[in-house]
């Protein structure tokens, strides 16, 4: 009887992992996919197209090639801006993993695997994703631009000051302090500031 038991135990034990399992297949995150170089646009325009045509709306959310805006200077000396590829040859997919979105990503044209080792897709961390731009979770915040707020971590700890910008995507607050006797605007993360009443 005791024996049964422990089987019992044993099976609902591996159902709820099996459970928990599934439920964390359901949340989206962000992977890197290696393209053919120069593919880049191409791979975001497909997998796009095909999101459609399957709707796989609900399981891939977005495709990005990160890009920044540069000033190309000419032979001649004109000046032009362009926006250069951050990382040439990949493209950002956020995604809920499952066979049938690692297959759609997989085989789209120009797309020669996922980043990761092996043949297992490895997602970004926050502090990878962060950089590029891209933010994780929105933070309710109870400042807005114009409020009076005091810096509550980092090198700026203490630092009384204005926002003058506020950046969602990458959830920072540009603030002017004081360096080397100057005003200088610099850019803090939300969660380093608290708005003084």
């Amino acid at each position: 009887m005791d024996e049964s038991k422990d089987e019992t135990m044993d099976e609902v034990s591996i159902e709820s992992k099996d459970e928990s399992k599934d439920e964390a297949d359901k949340v989206p995150h962000w992977y890197v996919v290696h393209t053919y170089s120069g593919y880049e646009n191409k791979v975001k325009k497909n997998i796009d197209k095909t999101i459609e045509n399957r709707n796989l709306q609900d399981l891939i959310l977005e495709v990005k090639v990160p890009t920044e805006s540069v000033t190309e200077v000419k032979a001649n000396g004109t000046r032009k801006p362009v926006d250069r590829k951050l990382f040439p040859g990949y493209v950002l997919v956020h995604m809920i993993m499952t066979d049938d979105t690692w297959y759609v990503v997989r085989n789209t044209r120009g797309v020669t695997g996922f980043v990761g080792p092996g043949s297992k897709p490895v997602p970004l961390t926050d502090e990878e994703m962060r950089p590029l731009g891209i933010h994780v979770e929105n933070l309710v915040v109870n400042f807005d631009v114009g409020d009076t707020i005091v810096v509550v971590a980092g090198a700026w700890k203490d630092t009384v000051s204005v926002i003058s910008k506020m950046d969602m995507n990458k959830q920072t607050a540009t603030i002017t302090v004081e360096l080397f006797g100057r005003e200088t605007p610099v850019e803090i993360s939300f969660d380093e500031i608290s708005k003084l009443d």
